[in-house]
């Protein structure tokens, strides 16, 4: 029997799974999707059992081979609420929903950016998707269901509850309610009461939390704890020192720099250093669920809509990819997508690259603003996710950002990640940086053409000039 470890990641679209050989070998790898409803304007759920019942395929997968270890990380600001015996309460809240809004910006405007910095070690925005928002909002709204909830959980803490009966969280995957000592941060999530007992209790991310209970596939095997999937993909695509940087792709754009440089930066997520890491993020809204978007509305496929984009031109469309609000660095709901420039001759192929443009201008404008944070800019950025696969798109990145785009392999640097984590949390390897630098190998690298990248520059100004133009109506226009 082969020794191996399992990594999987609960994403927002799938469940992605890696079994990986100590000598970091892919003995098997999987994707498997879960349906996602919207039964309202700004309202986006999950079922948690639909997480849980792909979570056990992957074990039953596992076959012969000696499994050591698995870990799990997943998408973050989706929260579930559970009774004491671990029963869903209300269809998990996903990170995309905006319902929260009004009770987050409550909570907002009870703290300034200083006090935020020295609780959190950033001034983190209190949006629709912070706990406490979610938090407030199911108090207010649902009160029969706060009163029954026990714990508010993410997707990880949910599953490897389920697996092992542990209820614990990490500090990374807990940003904005942790602060720079890796403890929860008192004063902050006194400000809605109750909150503070429905958090779970927090462990390193690399301990073994418990092991896999009886009646389950691969029972009596460890599991790490692990974090949040910007953190476990971090590792999967070998960003681990400072100066480095990466571009994940999946439903959303999030880009992230390791730094030890610390400038408080409003719209960014500066997470406590640890393990040598400290890691600024900035994740966006809509990035591969800009160009689903255009595929249901053209009723083409994403893949093939990517590859036949046409060549940005000077006069070409422009697109805000605001399509439910955006993240990092705007932190803003109420933004709304946005074509600008379109003509008689505009196609589906023109639109498609303005999409493709305007999601990697999103991604820019965050990484501009990790750049601050972290008070460096970065040579080069390693980049995977689903959305990273298209070449054009990759190409169309590397134009924007000006720089080389490294293209890391495999499309599940979350799931290795995890795995990676597996291994050194059950001792199979000692070092986090140096496992992961091993295991991780460039596909290919995108070098910005010189011509290209001039335009971008043009049009990126003419793009952040849209945004603040069209704010007001998006604003007015969301409101109802």
């Amino acid at each position: 029997m082969a020794e191996c470890l399992i990594g999987i990641d609960v994403g927002t679209t799938s469940v992605k799974a890696v079994r990986v050989g100590l000598d970091g070998r892919r003995l098997a790898e999987s994707t498997a999707s879960y349906p996602t409803q919207r039964p309202g304007p700004g309202l986006v759920e999950q079922d948690p059992a639909d997480w849980l019942r792909q979570v056990l395929a992957v074990l039953e997968k596992a076959g012969s081979d000696q499994v050591l270890a698995i870990c799990i990380t997943s998408q973050v600001n989706t929260h579930v609420f559970t009774d004491e015996g671990l029963r869903v309460l209300h269809p998990a809240i996903v990170w995309q929903d905006g319902r929260a809004a009004a009770a987050g910006a409550a909570v907002d405007a009870r703290i300034s950016g200083a006090e935020k910095t020295r609780l959190l070690g950033a001034p983190i925005p209190i949006d629709a998707s912070h706990a406490l928002a979610r938090v407030g909002w199911m108090a207010e709204a649902h009160p029969e269901i706060w009163a029954r909830t026990a714990h508010v959980m993410l997707p990880r803490d949910y599953l490897v509850a389920q697996l092992t009966g542990a209820v614990v969280a990490d500090p990374m995957s807990a940003v904005g309610l942790v602060g720079p000592d890796l403890t929860y941060a008192e004063g902050l999530i006194a400000l809605v009461p109750g909150a503070r007992h429905k958090l779970a209790p927090l462990a390193d991310p690399l301990s073994v939390v418990g092991v896999i209970r009886a009646g389950l596939p691969l029972a009596g095997t460890p599991v790490v704890l692990g974090m949040m999937d910007a953190w476990a993909s971090l590792i999967g695509l070998g960003v681990a020192r400072d100066g480095q940087a990466m571009y994940l792709s999946g439903t959303s754009e999030v880009t992230g720099i390791v730094s030890a440089g610390l400038t408080p930066t409003p719209g960014v997520i500066t997470f406590p250093r640890w393990a040598g890491i400290t890691f600024h993020a900035g994740p966006t809204q809509a990035g591969g669920a800009s160009l689903e978007w255009l595929s249901r509305l053209l009723g083409r496929e994403a893949a093939g809509l990517a590859e036949g984009a046409a060549k940005i031109m000077p006069g070409a469309p422009l697109f805000l990819p605001h399509l439910q609000g955006e993240r990092a660095p705007l932190w803003d709901v109420a933004l709304r997508g946005t074509f600008a420039g379109l003509s008689a001759t505009t196609g589906p192929a023109e639109l498609t690259a303005a999409v493709l443009e305007g999601v990697a201008f999103s991604a820019r404008l965050a990484m501009e603003a990790l750049q601050r944070s972290g008070g460096i800019v970065p040579e080069q950025v390693r980049t995977g996710g689903g959305g990273a696969a298209s070449d054009r798109w990759s190409q169309i990145r590397a134009d924007v950002l000006n720089r080389p785009l490294l293209r890391v392999a495999g499309r599940d640097p979350g799931a290795m990640g995890a795995a990676v984590m597996a291994g050194v949390g059950c001792g199979a390897m000692t070092d986090l940086t140096a496992a992961a630098e091993r295991l991780v190998q460039i596909e290919r690298v995108f070098t910005p053409d010189p011509a290209a990248a001039a335009l971008a520059e043009t049009r990126f100004g003419l793009w952040q000039d849209l945004i603040a133009a069209a704010r007001p109506v998006n604003t007015r226009l969301a409101a109802g």
